[in-house]
């Protein structure tokens, strides 16, 4: 009877440890797979990335009396009208006033400056593309400038679900009216400024001993790579 009951207890031990080591084994195809679709998927991107970039070269090396300059995210600018006297440019906190049209990689035309109407964009506190949205931030009032734009910094892969289609490089030209400061803002770079200029003399006071200081860090900044 005990040899009934062994052998019993015996044979359900082997099928539940045969029942666990298929199912382990039965998962990992899964994570190899997985592996597998996201270096191919980022393999893919690289490619189309290069692809779009060497269109946009083509495009430029066609125009040699044309100033193209290169920036540092990844897309190209010229200017057709450009401010030399201004040194000002939009930052966050600021509102900005400008003109759009958009067109495909080949020039022609998917939303005119009149069909879009004139803009106004939040400096870094709206969703936008993200190539204007920094190149906004590059120009000077009443500067107009033609970007020239990879798809991954304009509308990537879903488009704007409307005339962009997906992974579409694309040309755009703004012209910056005007930019102020947004009037809701709870501090303005006066008040900033004051209230330093105010904690400085306190603490001369206080402390009538010199202390070194520290030399403030110099901000980076995006800059244009001709």
């Amino acid at each position: 009877m005990n040899y009934l009951k062994l052998s019993i207890c015996t044979l359900l031990f082997t099928v539940l440890f045969i029942s666990c080591k298929h199912h382990e084994e039965a998962r990992r195809p899964i994570s190899q797979a997985s592996g597998t679709f996201m270096k191919k998927s980022a393999d893919r991107n690289k490619k189309l990335v290069a692809n779009e970039e060497d269109v946009i070269k083509k495009i430029i090396k066609s125009n040699p009396k044309v100033k193209y300059y290169a920036t540092r995210k990844g897309y190209w600018l010229y200017y057709d009208e450009k401010n030399t006297t201004d040194t000002r440019t939009p930052r966050k906190g600021d509102i900005a006033y400008f003109n759009l049209e958009i067109k495909d990689i080949k020039g022609k035309i998917i939303y005119s400056e009149a069909e879009l109407g004139p803009q106004t964009y939040y400096v870094d506190k709206q969703d936008i593309m993200m190539g204007l949205r920094d190149g906004i931030k590059l120009m000077h009032k009443n500067e107009t400038v033609t970007f020239l734009f990879p798809s991954h910094i304009a509308y990537g892969y879903h488009g704007d679900n409307k005339k962009i289609g997906t992974n579409q490089s694309l040309i755009c030209t703004v012209t910056l009216r005007n930019f102020v400061p947004d009037p809701n803002a709870t501090e303005s770079p006066a008040t900033d400024s004051t209230r330093q200029t105010t904690t400085v003399k306190t603490t001369t006071k206080q402390t009538p001993k010199p202390t070194a200081v520290k030399p403030a860090a110099v901000a980076k900044k995006d800059t244009i790579n001709p």
